[in-house]
């Protein structure tokens, strides 16, 4: 790495302008703008950076700039050169999806309407991109009833023309079939044209202008053209109506959303023109190497209209305020050729509108994290930070992770979850109940846990070494050592966990633990714990595996405390003894389900009669009018 003031440049001017940071490569890996470049760049190389600012200021060898007249000008060129050089400290967000288009193709002797996702080429005309998919084939199919021009392939068109027989959409009314001569071809050339005006005019008078050709269609006795302009009429009310949603009409432009979860971040839009949803679309940025204190929103804007993908509306309203909000409106005006405003609403019907925008930005985020978390590369990177990290001699291709969950001592049930590379292996999940005889608290649970396992462990690994060489094939699930062990707590669980591990002179398998209040890493012997990234692969890794642990090991406590309540209650029950208390916890499961069942469905339970079963119904009545907790049997008073 370089040392920063080794490249410190002198005599910046003092004006607007964008600055580039470059590494030894000679590639940008950041780009930035400024009011003043001297005062901005040399923010750069003082002492006390933060993390990632120290970073990257590090990894570059050199930083140049460009002098521009205003600040806009400064903010149009650094989005730019983001857009060209895709530094990897700069906030960007991602978009993997292409945009449809409505083509039509006017200079064609026949001419043909399309959707299609390629690349503009001459002699077509494009309509939108339009962000929702759905929407635009719906639109499509409403177009070839109001204009039916030919919508098939240039091959199955020369293929009709020779056998003299129109295609399906000919049959059903999506098509004026020119290829057989129901519309001459300049009355087709005519249509494309009423349809390219129609597309250029914004879809606005269509409806009027239908109603117009079908009264005077029924004047003029054309009585077959009125019923189909009449139909066509009924398919556009129908497709605005389902696209209309529970929204007043004056919603009217963009609602931009952002959610942020730790070094993630997602954005969502909603277009909406008179209070109907027009598309929505979603953007993923992973900040793991952005720098501190740049302004995310602005950097979404930018993804959203910097490609011109999307059209630029007269109203944006997003949930929070970017940076030098009169900067990006002159920009977006640049595009837009029309001025443009941005507002964040703080009452009424768009604040609760841009709620439902971030809730969609929260979920395109679970998914993508859910997806990284499949990933086999990042589950990869993530083993190996882990492995250096932590310092261990190889890399921890089976990682087991153990929690304790109780109730104040009771029940208590420990967990087992198996992670073989970066992937859960549920088959090999197990589940363990803790002896309490003598006496119960976390750490005491957890040395029973690890030294129930390990000397599992020992005998399979042992037995098996015997029948595999004797007979061949595989060694039980549980003769598979792991290569780190994981407990869910601080120092105190994770010293448990070692003082197992020495008693049975284990010391091939490497321990740490996870706390979760600061998601501090605990090791053996150490009296600090050790602080990973917030950013690192191999943290979130270790975090998935403990929130694992803990989710396994309380559904398991849940159930185990629905049956010891349900068994205590039963106790009570005169003449109801262990064989009899096992049948019913078999067929009904919960206090609940038999206390709502009748005297009869009792008795028909096997080993219980009439008589026993009339006991059990008054015995649970008596009990009083308490609330009965469907899940865990538990009786509390209302």
């Amino acid at each position: 790495m370089a040392d920063p003031q080794s490249y410190r440049p002198r005599d910046i001017p003092e004006h607007p302008g964008v600055y580039r940071f470059y590494n030894k490569q000679d590639k940008i890996i950041y780009v930035g703008k400024a009011k003043n470049l001297k005062n901005r760049l040399t923010n750069y190389f003082q002492a006390n950076l933060l993390t990632k600012t120290q970073r990257m200021v590090n990894e570059a060898v050199r930083v140049d700039w460009t002098i521009v007249g205003s600040e806009l000008e400064a903010l149009a060129l650094e989005f730019s050169w983001i857009k060209q050089y895709q530094p990897k400290y700069n906030v960007q967000f991602k978009d993997d999806k292409s945009y449809p288009y409505l083509a039509l193709s006017l200079n064609d002797e026949y001419p043909n309407i399309f959707i299609t996702r390629k690349d503009k080429r001459p002699g077509y005309k494009y309509f939108g991109p339009y962000t929702n998919a759905w929407a635009l084939r719906n639109t499509f199919e409403v177009l070839l009833k109001v204009f039916p021009i030919r919508s098939c392939s240039a091959s199955n068109f020369k293929s009709a023309q020779k056998s003299k027989r129109q295609c399906l959409l000919g049959d059903i009314g999506k098509c004026a079939a020119p290829c057989v001569g129901w519309i001459s071809k300049e009355d087709h050339q005519d249509l494309a044209q009423r349809l390219n005006e129609f597309m250029e005019s914004g879809m606005e008078n269509i409806l009027p202008k239908l109603h117009e050709e079908m009264q005077s269609a029924a004047g003029n006795e054309e009585f077959e053209r009125a019923g189909r302009l009449r139909d066509q009429i009924e398919s556009f009310e129908k497709a605005q109506k389902s696209t209309q949603g529970n929204f007043s009409d004056e919603l009217d432009g963009d609602f931009i959303a952002i959610y942020q979860d730790g070094f993630h971040t997602a954005g969502s839009i909603f277009s909406m023109q008179r209070g109907s949803v027009k598309g929505s679309r979603s953007w993923i940025v992973d900040q793991e190497n952005a720098i501190e204190g740049q302004d995310v929103l602005s950097s979404l804007l930018y993804s959203i209209y910097g490609n011109g993908a999307i059209l630029v509306p007269h109203h944006i309203y997003i949930n929070a305020e970017p940076q030098e909000i009169p900067q990006l409106e002159d920009w977006l005006a640049s595009i837009a050729g029309f001025q443009v405003k941005i507002k964040v609403p703080r009452r009424g019907e768009k604040l609760d509108l841009l709620a439902t925008v971030k809730r969609n930005a929260q979920y395109s985020l679970i998914q993508y994290l859910s997806k990284r978390a499949t990933d086999a590369a990042v589950s990869g990177k993530a083993l190996t930070e882990i492995e250096e990290l932590l310092e261990l001699g190889r890399t921890p291709l089976r990682i087991e992770c153990f929690d304790i969950s109780n109730i104040s001592g009771t029940s208590v049930v420990a967990s087992m979850v198996v992670f073989e590379d970066g992937m859960p292996k549920k088959s090999a999940y197990r589940r363990f109940i803790i002896n309490t005889d003598e006496g119960f608290d976390d750490t005491r649970a957890m040395h029973q846990v690890i030294t129930r396992r390990l000397k599992r462990l020992i005998n399979d690994r042992a037995e098996n070494e015997a029948e595999v060489a004797q007979l061949g094939g595989k060694p039980s699930k549980f003769a598979y050592p792991p290569q780190l062990i994981v407990v869910d707590g601080g120092a105190p669980q994770v010293s448990a966990a070692q003082r197992a591990l020495s008693e049975l002179r284990i010391d091939d398998i490497a321990l740490c633990g996870l706390a979760k209040r600061l998601e501090e890493v605990w090791l053996p012997g150490s009296s600090d714990p050790l602080i990973l990234p917030r950013s690192s692969e191999g943290l979130y890794l270790l975090q998935r595996i403990r929130d694992e642990a803990h989710r396994f090991a309380i559904t398991f406590h849940r159930s185990r405390r629905s049956k010891t309540m349900l068994e205590s209650i039963l106790d009570e029950v005169p003449q109801l003894g262990q064989t009899r208390r096992s049948a019913l916890l078999v067929r009904f499961g919960s206090v609940a389900a038999i206390r709502k069942a009748s005297v009869q469905d009792i008795a028909a339970t096997p080993g219980i009669g009439p008589k026993i079963a009339e006991l059990i119904g008054i015995h649970l009545a008596g009990i009083g009018r308490e609330k009965v907790n469907v899940q865990t049997g538990e009786i509390t008073s209302n």
